[in-house]
This record gives C-alpha cells, sequence and structure tokens, in this order.
C-alpha cells in the first residue's frame, strides 16, 4: 500500500493553534477594529481581567498582538493587533495545507474603474499638536488613494507649525510635498461631517470631540518629542512613517476602496 506523501501526523501551524481559541479570535477580532486597553477589552468580551490577560500575553508571545504603554495614562497599555504578521500567518498556513492556497498579498488599488459611482468616504485623523502623526496619515492615506477619499487632520492642541522631519519623511520617502500644510484645531472642523475619526493620539482620544462618526484609535507615540533631535528624531519620524503607512494600507479595504479603483496594472 503506497504512503501518503505527506505527515498526517504534522501540528497544526501557530497561527491556526492561536488563533482558533474562541476567546483569543474574539481578542483579535475587536483589535482588527482598533487599539483597545485591557479594561475595554475585558468590558466587551465579559469575562474576567485575569483570563483576559492571560490570552493576550499568549498572543503578544506568538507575534499576533503588541502593546504599548499609554502617554495619557502610564498604568495604562494599548494592545495592537499586528496585520503584518497576521497577513504572514494565514499565507503561511493556507500554503501549509496545500501549495495553491499560498496567497500573495494584493496590490494597493490605484486607479478609479470607469463608470462607477459611490459615495466617497471622509476621514479625519486627530492627535494632539496636528504636527507629525496626524498630518503625515492625511497625507499617505490621499496619496494612496488618489484622492477618491476626503482626507483632513486636526489636533486637539494645534503646534504653529508642521514638524520639519513630517515635511522631510513625506518627500523622501512617499514623494509628497507637505511643505505648504498648516495645522489647525479640531474646533475648527465643528460642523464638518466624517464616516471614520481615528485617533492616533492616547491623549487626543481622550477629549476629541464627536464628530457623528465611527471613531478607531490607532495608539502611537509622538515621533517629535524634545530628547529626539538630528539623525535620531529623523529615525523616529521614519519609524512611525511606515508603521502609519501600514495602518493606512490595511485601512483601505475597510473604506471599500476596491470598489471605487482599479488596481494598477504596472
Amino acid at each position: 500500500m503506497a504512503s501518503h506523501p505527506r505527515d498526517v501526523t504534522a501540528a497544526p501551524p501557530e497561527f491556526l493553534r492561536l488563533a482558533a481559541h474562541p476567546l483569543r479570535w474574539r481578542l483579535l477580532t475587536m483589535l482588527a477594529d482598533g487599539d483597545h486597553r485591557v479594561r475595554e477589552l475585558v468590558k466587551r468580551v465579559g469575562e474576567p481581567q485575569n483570563l483576559v490577560s492571560y490570552h493576550l500575553r499568549l498572543l503578544r508571545d506568538g507575534g499576533l498582538v503588541t502593546a504599548r504603554r499609554s502617554s495619557f495614562d502610564g498604568r495604562d497599555s494599548y494592545y495592537r493587533l499586528d496585520l503584518e504578521q497576521c497577513a504572514q500567518g494565514l499565507a503561511a498556513s493556507g500554503a501549509a495545507l496545500h501549495p495553491a492556497l499560498r496567497r500573495e498579498a494584493p496590490a494597493l488599488p490605484r486607479r478609479r474603474v470607469a463608470g462607477t459611482r459611490s459615495h466617497r468616504p471622509a476621514v479625519l485623523f486627530v492627535c494632539t499638536g496636528n504636527s507629525a502623526r496626524s498630518p503625515i496619515a492625511e497625507a499617505l492615506l490621499r496619496h494612496h488613494t488618489a484622492g477618491r477619499v476626503r482626507t483632513a487632520s486636526a489636533g486637539t492642541g494645534p503646534k504653529p507649525h508642521l514638524h520639519p522631519h513630517a515635511i522631510r519623511v513625506l518627500r523622501e520617502s512617499f514623494g509628497i510635498d507637505l511643505s505648504g500644510g498648516r495645522t489647525q484645531h479640531v474646533d475648527d472642523l465643528a460642523g464638518r461631517r466624517f464616516d471614520h475619526v481615528i485617533t492616533l493620539c492616547d491623549k487626543a482620544r481622550e477629549i476629541c470631540p464627536e464628530f457623528g462618526a465611527r471613531r478607531v484609535h490607532w495608539s502611537m507615540a509622538d515621533p517629535g518629542t524634545p530628547d529626539r533631535t538630528g539623525q535620531v528624531g529623523y529615525a523616529a519620524f521614519a519609524h512611525a512613517a511606515a508603521d502609519i503607512d501600514t495602518r493606512i494600507r490595511y485601512l483601505m479595504p475597510v473604506l471599500n476602496i476596491p470598489e471605487t479603483v482599479a488596481r494598477s496594472e504596472s
């Protein structure tokens, strides 16, 4: 009798082992919607904090979830889903089952589909100073969607000017000219309608006014802190911009961009 060509006793891939647990899957699903603190996750899943913390630790050990200390309240930590690791884990799991199930990441949509009409979603990015994180996010979303999304950014306590490193990193890494950009206060946008409001600063999250929109939080460290100067400071901006760019790319399907634009043929 011929032997089976594959080892049927092989353990399932690590991603499947971690994600298949019902509570861990619920936590992953919630974190896919944005960054959350433990107490927020506890409230939403209705399970004891020690149990939630235990499963979050397993997800962190497996590389699917990361955590960073809140800049608003140092006693809190924000948990975040590592979308890149999850994408790689899903691809590896499919390939482990059958080579034909391996899926490569789709190309970013670039060009409008002729004859299509749809709602242009409006997205507002908010941080404290509106000089680094939020204008970078605004510029990258506008860049990747070729203007098919109405974008804006503002601060809860805006600084007088955009940070020079924010302008430089967008120009050098993405070919975006933000030299004429200005900061603005969230109060200046009162009365405007947004579909999504994304806060990138833990402090701004707590005091950002309501815009009647879907609220999402991305907990990100401020790259423009005074202790970061020179090349060290620029490196922090480069890291922040790359992180924001990844988040923007995963945000696009949520905004239904594939329905209004087509993939680049290049």
